[in-house]
């Protein structure tokens, strides 16, 4: 939310559901570990990556990690992935806070009308555009 951040992340050692599904246009709702959701993003841009190696892993940090920020255990955690993607973000805007119903771990949810936490119709009545 302060702007130091400009790539978003994933990796993992299997294909996720959301890997290859988010494209550039898709509006991201974000939300705080454990908190509440806070703020939307535009995707600007996204990379799939399929079958990375421990040396892809460490280019992709050389290359890109002064707009992902992450750690070095971060990158140590990620050396083995096999899957990837990485989402360039703009329109970054704050939000008042709404807090969720989830109760699982996983880092991104795609809504749908049947499924969408209250967030698409809370913004929808409040006049908010996405």
């Amino acid at each position: 939310m302060t702007g130091g951040k400009r790539i978003e992340s994933r990796f993992a050692m299997t294909r996720r559901a959301h890997f290859g599904r988010v494209l550039p246009g898709d509006k991201l709702f974000l939300k705080q570990s454990s908190g509440p959701v806070c703020g939307t993003a535009t995707v600007a841009a996204v990379k799939n990556f399929e079958n990375l190696t421990p040396r892809q892993i460490a280019d992709l940090k050389r290359r890109y990690n002064c707009d992902i920020g992450g750690t070095e255990e971060y990158w140590r955690a990620k050396a083995n992935c096999r899957f990837g993607f990485l989402v360039w973000l703009k329109d970054v805007k704050r939000i008042s806070p709404v807090r969720i119903s989830k109760k699982d771990w996983r880092a991104w949810v795609l809504l749908t009308e049947k499924q969408d936490f209250g967030l698409l119709q809370k913004r929808a009545s409040r006049g908010d555009s996405l």
